[in-house]
Order: structure tokens, then C-alpha cells, then sequence
């Protein structure tokens, strides 16, 4: 196992190229035939699922006696959020409603495109009292939900049957910009890097592992899901063959977080319960010992293509990798060389073969091979000495233990 280069250039193109295509959750065909056709170019074999998830399979090289070998599967999500028409007002404006879960705040100010059966139009999304000239300090009384903003379209429409007549439907998808900028400095800020930036990495990995030719010691399936934005992810495309499954998603960045914009941030835990143990702490150590900087979190209100797998049955060990990124959800911010050391990290542990020896097998039968979390001395008994409870409550019916005290009174108990 080597750690390998990572095409910090291919990179930061990959995830330029997937951010200037839309892909609100429900409106993801676009991205899947780019995702098909980067796989296409690195040689890698993939499957498609009727909706259109990807699941590439990266062979392994190195030959393997026993009769079952899992494999390991690493999910990223294609989807972001965005909105689509709810209501068409009366003044030809437009209600939205959310697609995913996210914060009108961010949502306000947005610029967006509308894409309807047999076209598009470009529009701004604005709260309903959207001019200080005329509103005043109102303005700033307005309450933050979707009710409050409507998106006005850039074309001649001041009622509804104007923007019937342009093809603007009910159910019509709106993606909002990603308006990305990369600094000199190796900051990146954009819309939906989560989980973007997480899919670039993954594809940078995958191609460092090709050209560099090392051993594959497991079947790797790379799996790009289209609905993590909306819950159910990669609960429908994990084959029984896999053992364990890396999320690959975005970190929160925030004061009481541990996540970080530079280095991998690992999660040992997020809304949907612990990470598994075993394949968590090895993830930690292959950053210990490669010199990749990491750093532990627990995410409180945070669900992934993980947790996904876990609910819908599968029998998986999980973890979850992350680059750490500011305002997520809005407009968020990372660093290349986060998104390096991410990659760095995955390719490792595609080299690394299964986590724990007893998966190699479906089913054991008997614990003797199970694993253990904890060693002999972390569950050596601790015994704490109590007192005596007579010494604590009745002192003075405890006879003396002196030699030289005097004769016990007489009883008198019978005058």
C-alpha cells in the first residue's frame, strides 16, 4: 500500500465541470451521462439502476484463494438542492418549494434557472417585500421561510397567463447557480459542493489508483447516488457482496465542530447512530501513519448515503469521510488541498483490503473469530473497597476491641 499522487489539476476541472451542470435532486440525467463518460475515460466499468445511479466496479487485482471475497463500496452523491414551482401568483411571479432540506436564507438573492417541458428562463428568487425604497424598514421584519420569497422571471410576464404562455408550469424545476470561485489561495467557494466537491475527489482517486497500477486487493464499487438530498440515497444499490461502505460527503465547518476546511475530517458519529468501530479508527490510522492531517467530529442533525445503506437492511460496516466546508448548504467553502488529502485517503483505502479478517466470510459460526473493541485491561474489574455499614450506623454497638477496658456494667435490666 503506497500513497499515491493526486491530480490536484483534474481535480479542480472535474469539479468545475459538475458544478456548471444542474442537478437538483429529480433533475439529474445531465450529470449522469458527464459521471458515465469520466468513468468511460479512466477505463472503468459501470452500471446504471433504472433511475440512473452509478455503480463503476474497480476489479481487484490480487488473487484471492478463499471462496468469498467482499468488496467495499464508496458513495457519493450527485444531487444538490434546489426548488421547484409551487404556485404561479396572479402578478406572474412564482412560489417556490424547497428540494432537499435547506434554509430559505440561503435561498433569497439567488439567481436560477427554470427549466421547463421544452425550454428555460433565468430569474432571481426575492422575498415578497423586496425594495427598500418602497418598504422601508418592513424589509427587515419579513419572517425567513419559503412563504416569503417567490421568484421573479427576466422576461416580459406581469400575470399568470403571461407565464403560461411561455411554458411556465407548476412542477417546473428551478436550479439555483453555483456561482464557484477558486482563489489563488486554494480556497473554493460555491453552491453545492456538497457533494460535488466529494464526487471529484472520489473520481481523483479513482484515477490515481489507475495510473498508478498498484494491487487492488477487493472488489471497489464506486457508486454515485441521485437522492441523498432528499433521504433515501443509497438505500436500493449496495450488492450483498459488499462489506463495508464510505460515505463521501461534505463536513460542516462551525464553532464546536471539529471539522476543518484543510485535512479529512472523519465523523464517529452522526443522526443516525455510531459509524462502525473497527473501519472508522483504521480510516484514522492510514491518516496517522501517510501523514494525511485529520480530524474527529460528531455531526448532530446530518444524515448520508451511510446511514442510508444501514436503514434500508444491509448488513455493512460504515464510515463516513468528509472535506470540511463553511456555510454548508448556502454558499460553501473548502480548500483544494482538502479535497487532495480526501483523495489521498480513498485511494489508500481502496490498497487496503477488508477491515476486519472474519468478513471475509458472510456468516461466522461461532464468536471465537469475532472481533473485539475493547482489551484486557480496558474491562479489568475495578473493585472499590466499601466501609463497614455497622461503623457508618450503629458505632456504639460495636464492642471494643481493647485489652485493657474495663468490666462491662452490671445488667440491670431486671429493675
Amino acid at each position: 500500500m503506497q500513497k499515491l499522487p493526486i491530480d490536484t489539476d483534474y481535480l479542480k476541472t472535474t469539479l468545475l465541470e459538475l458544478l456548471a451542470i444542474p442537478s437538483p435532486t429529480g433533475l439529474t440525467d445531465e450529470i449522469v451521462h458527464y459521471t458515465g463518460a469520466k468513468l468511460n475515460a479512466l477505463g472503468v466499468s459501470y452500471e446504471l439502476t433504472r433511475r440512473g445511479t452509478i455503480r463503476a466496479v474497480l476489479r481487484r487485482t490480487m488473487p484471492e484463494r478463499r471462496r468469498y471475497n467482499p468488496a467495499c463500496a464508496i458513495v457519493a452523491h450527485l444531487d444538490t438542492l434546489g426548488a421547484m414551482v409551487r404556485e404561479i401568483k396572479p402578478n406572474g411571479r412564482l412560489g417556490l418549494m424547497p428540494v432537499g432540506t435547506w434554509s430559505s436564507r440561503w435561498a433569497e438573492g439567488g439567481r436560477v434557472t427554470l427549466f421547463t417541458d421544452s425550454g428555460r428562463e433565468r430569474g432571481s428568487v426575492l422575498p415578497l417585500m423586496a425594495s427598500g425604497h418602497v418598504y422601508n424598514e418592513a424589509i427587515d421584519t419579513q419572517p425567513v421561510n419559503w412563504d416569503q420569497l417567490e421568484v421573479r422571471i427576466d422576461a416580459d410576464i406581469a400575470s399568470a397567463g403571461d407565464a403560461a404562455a411561455r411554458g411556465i408550469q407548476i412542477g417546473d424545476f428551478i436550479a439555483f447557480d453555483a456561482a464557484p470561485e477558486v482563489l489563488e489561495n486554494g480556497y473554493i467557494v460555491s453552491r453545492h459542493l456538497d457533494d460535488k466537491a466529494g464526487v471529484a475527489a472520489v473520481l481523483a482517486a479513482l484515477k490515481a489508483v489507475v495510473d498508478s497500477a498498484v494491487q487492488v486487493p477487493m472488489n471497489c464499487h464506486l457508486v454515485f447516488t441521485l437522492t441523498e438530498e432528499v433521504g433515501s440515497g443509497a438505500r436500493a444499490v449496495i450488492e450483498s457482496d459488499v462489506s463495508e461502505v464510505i460515505g463521501v460527503d461534505i463536513g460542516p465547518v462551525a464553532p464546536g465542530q471539529g471539522a476543518h476546511e484543510l485535512g479529512v475530517t472523519i465523523p464517529l458519529m452522526d443522526s443516525a447512530g455510531p459509524h462502525d468501530y473497527h473501519l472508522t479508527r483504521r480510516l484514522l490510522r492510514l491518516c496517522q501513519d501517510h501523514d494525511i492531517p485529520s480530524h474527529r467530529d460528531v455531526f448532530r442533525y446530518y444524515h448520508s448515503d451511510a446511514s442510508a445503506a444501514v436503514n434500508a437492511g444491509h448488513d455493512v460496516r460504515t464510515a463516513l469521510l468528509c472535506f470540511g466546508a463553511d456555510a454548508s448548504h448556502g454558499y460553501e467553502r473548502t480548500h483544494l488541498s482538502g479535497l487532495a488529502n480526501l483523495a489521498e485517503l480513498l485511494a489508500l483505502y481502496i490498497q487496503s483490503g477488508p477491515t476486519v479478517a472474519g468478513d471475509r466470510e458472510p456468516w461466522l459460526d461461532s464468536v471465537e473469530g469475532f472481533s473485539h473493541q475493547l482489551d484486557a485491561d480496558q474491562l479489568a474489574r475495578v473493585d472499590t473497597p466499601l466501609p463497614d455499614a455497622n461503623e457508618l450506623v450503629r458505632p456504639a454497638d460495636i464492642p471494643a476491641h481493647d485489652d485493657g477496658a474495663a468490666e462491662a456494667a452490671p445488667d440491670d435490666r431486671s429493675r
